[in-house]
């Protein structure tokens, strides 16, 4: 059984790399947001594949509310004989922007020295090509399957992913048994950290730089603040999960903004913080803990008033029971097919397998890409893929959903 399918994707490695290619010279950033002209050149090149295409609008207020502009989500169903599970697919095609530095155009495809360069190439647009030729290869598969693979090709990761898989299972279109999302060829992962983004408001009250006492300084506030939070951060890292490649918790200030003149005394600054959660913690409490500090610092300054703000609280992935037998059987693949002992671990991200999880899918991340975040040069500039790394991968999660479809676990080597 390997040999049919590792030849047929060894046949159509070009036409892979060529669909690739394809998607990733159409922009899909997000932040603006504005992806329905992916969704749709995609869809048509899957159609182009033989696969019927299911465009899933999410509406308009629903994507507003969001912060973007335009979401169709897009589910390609293959079903195979009789019974049997439905395993989903899951890879985003939104990208964070470009940004600065890129030495290779970002929406160009170019190949050099055997890497694919692009944003998203790596994250997650490979995974569209990895899945889509998994399908394919099942399809030229004589062996009798029983089961349906579904792949569900979402657009708004990046801004928390909620109008994508839980939308998707939420509306009833989907109801998975398993799932797979897009991950690292050369790592399976079972866990992940969860995240919570807050945006803290410090409100005081103007005043004349001549006559600074007549005013509530915002900013003074702020700094006793930022230097609390970032005096925690010495707490977080006596902290280590104990599921490996997860590390401790971090807290990062991503963004702040404040003050209307240098000769005038501030009366209001806002800034975003990125506390990252490790699967042994428990969310609200994280976030419960970040609260009080901040009120406690901030009432130093008298005057001064806080208003904090969740912008997004995204729960970690915990390895479960259900997905024991998905991350062994990739692992099996992998390590045969890399040449290398591949092991199940997790990685201090957070993705969208945590909506899967929340709704009881099991689900473990494999995919193309990035052999590692810094290799792949993920969300920087001359983001790339190892080109060898698609197909391997691919055979590695066809030969998984074989195992799941015949009902067995065969050893196929």
């Amino acid at each position: 059984m390997p040999s049919s399918v590792s030849d047929f994707l060894h046949a159509h490695t070009a036409t892979q790399a060529d669909f690739l290619a394809a998607i990733v010279k159409i922009p899909s950033d997000n932040p603006p947001g504005d992806c329905v002209s992916h969704a749709e050149h995609a869809a048509t090149l899957i159609e182009a594949l033989g696969f019927a295409v299911e465009r899933h609008p999410v509406p308009d207020d629903l994507v507003r509310t969001h912060g973007m502009v335009s979401v169709t989500n897009l589910v390609v169903r293959q079903k195979f004989g009789a019974g049997g599970p439905t395993i989903a697919l899951n890879a985003h095609g939104d990208v964070v922007p470009p940004g600065a530095g890129w030495t290779h155009d970002p929406y160009g495809a170019e190949i050099v020295d055997g890497w694919m360069y692009g944003r998203g190439v790596a994250v997650s647009k490979s995974d569209f090509a990895t899945y889509l030729w998994a399908m394919l290869a099942l399809r030229n598969e004589t062996t009798p399957l029983n089961g349906t693979v579904e792949l569900h090709l979402t657009y708004d990761e990046e801004t928390g992913g909620e109008i994508g898989p839980p939308w998707l299972l939420d509306q009833g279109i989907s109801r998975p048994d398993l799932a797979i999302g897009a991950g690292f060829s050369y790592g399976v992962t079972n866990a992940h950290n969860g995240c919570l983004h807050l945006e803290v408001e410090i409100t005081g009250r103007s005043a004349h730089a001549a006559k600074p006492s007549s005013g509530v300084d915002a900013l003074e506030a702020t700094t006793g603040v930022l230097a609390a939070l970032y005096a925690s951060r010495e707490n977080l890292a006596a902290r280590t999960s104990k599921i490996p490649g997860i590390g401790s918790p971090q807290l990062t200030i991503g963004l702040i903004e404040g003050g209307t003149n240098t000769n005038v005394v501030p009366d209001r600054v806002v800034f975003r913080l990125d506390r990252r959660i490790i699967p042994e913690e428990i969310p609200t409490e994280v976030e419960a803990g970040l609260f009080d500090l901040i009120n406690r610092s901030a009432a130093t300054v008298p005057g001064a008033t806080v208003k904090t703000r969740r912008i997004l609280l995204a729960e970690p992935l915990i390895p479960t029971p259900g997905g024991k037998r998905l991350a062994e059987t990739l692992c099996r693949h992998a390590s045969r097919i890399f040449g290398e002992t591949i092991e199940a671990g997790g990685v201090p991200l957070y993705t969208d397998a945590r909506h899967y999880a929340a709704r009881g899918v099991p689900i473990v991340l494999y995919g193309a890409g990035p052999r590692s975040i810094e290799e792949a040069n993920a969300h920087r500039a001359d983001e790339r893929l190892f080109l060898a790394d698609l197909p391997r991968a691919t055979e590695v999660v066809a030969l998984t959903l074989i195992d799941f479809l015949t009902g067995g676990q065969d050893d196929h080597t």
